[in-house]
């Protein structure tokens, strides 16, 4: 079987043109369409029939996923109990090429009758769907790229772009950053990967860390850190609070190994390595786990933009979320 990969290659080419050629879809009334997502105070309702109705769930989940609360409802089931989904600051934006689908129209009067706003994306800004909605994005009508020009194609693709468009032109306003992106991302690879550093030490903010002033002798340095949690180093600083250096378990054990009792009455800074490497808080934890892999060691400071330490980040901490380098 031949199959004609020409063809295959005028899909894609003809998808992208068609994309270029919706960009002045982005006008005042996509920028009213914004404002009204940004200051929904409800969820944003995805709806469609057929393909756009898989389009809306797709935008649906983008929505949800960079910081709009966000659900599909799908037209026919709304008419059959699940119209009961909506409340008042809701906003309904509809998918619809041809704006005249049976279930659609249906589903659009009972939007109206409740007053919730209505957005259309649409290609017949005359049709039902546009005279009804409060704001309506017209892409205008687009030729289909199958090879019986009805299935749709070029049309679920604009489709598409502009609901990213307006997704992350939202996502942008809210200024929804790397720490959001996770929290709403916890299980995945993506959300693993742009874990900070902050979010992934073994200390948070306001639990005791476990540090010593360099002055001070070992002795006084473990009194002063029994009590703190599962650590396997101790943060030595100077006396403006900075980062000195650290001292290790294993620092420890060669000191007592070689000194005996003696090793108590060493100073912090006798034994502390002061060239220690460090990470700032606001670090993704892949680049803990690539200064632990290059250099061998298993703890690193954290410390913040001045270099005050603010807590502990171990090996395990990072490979239990499974952060790779």
């Amino acid at each position: 079987m031949e199959f004609d990969l020409d063809y295959a290659r005028e899909v894609l080419v003809n998808e992208a043109k068609a994309i270029n050629s919706i960009v002045s879809i982005v006008d005042g009334s996509f920028e009213q369409a914004v404002e009204a997502m940004y200051n929904c105070k409800g969820s944003v309702i995805l709806s469609g029939i057929g393909k756009a109705g898989i389009i809306g769930e797709k935008i649906s989940a983008t929505l949800a996923s960079t910081g709009t609360p966000s659900h599909f409802l799908h037209p026919a089931e709304a008419i059959h109990g699940d119209l009961g989904r909506l409340r008042d600051d809701d906003i309904v934006i509809v998918l619809s090429h041809g704006g005249e689908t049976s279930e659609v129209i249906r589903f659009i009067n009972l939007v109206k009758q409740l007053g919730i706003m209505l957005i259309s994306v649409t290609g017949d800004a005359k049709s039902t769907l546009a005279k009804y909605s409060d704001i309506t994005l017209c892409m205008g009508k687009q030729n289909e790229v199958c090879p019986l020009g009805v299935a749709p194609s070029v049309s679920t693709t604009c489709m598409l772009a502009i609901g990213d468009a307006l997704a992350l032109t939202v996502m942008k306003a809210r200024n929804f950053g790397v720490e959001d992106y996770v929290r709403f991302h916890p299980g995945g690879s993506l959300g693993a990967r742009l874990m900070t550093v902050g979010q992934s030490m073994m200390f948070k903010a306001g639990e005791k860390l476990p540090l010593a002033n360099q002055g001070e002798t070992i002795r006084q340095m473990l009194e002063e850190t029994s009590d703190v949690k599962r650590h396997g180093a101790v943060i030595a600083v100077d006396a403006d609070g900075k980062l000195a250096g650290v001292i290790t378990d294993a620092d420890l054990r060669r000191l007592v190994a070689k000194h005996g009792e003696k090793a108590f009455d060493f100073k912090v800074s006798d034994i502390m390595t002061a060239d220690c490497k460090r990470i700032r808080v606001d670090a993704l934890a892949a680049e803990a786990t690539a200064l632990f892999h290059k250099f061998r060691i298993d703890e690193l400071p954290v410390v913040d933009a001045e270099g005050k330490p603010l807590g502990l980040i171990d090996v395990q901490d990072v490979l239990t979320i499974k952060v790779v380098g």
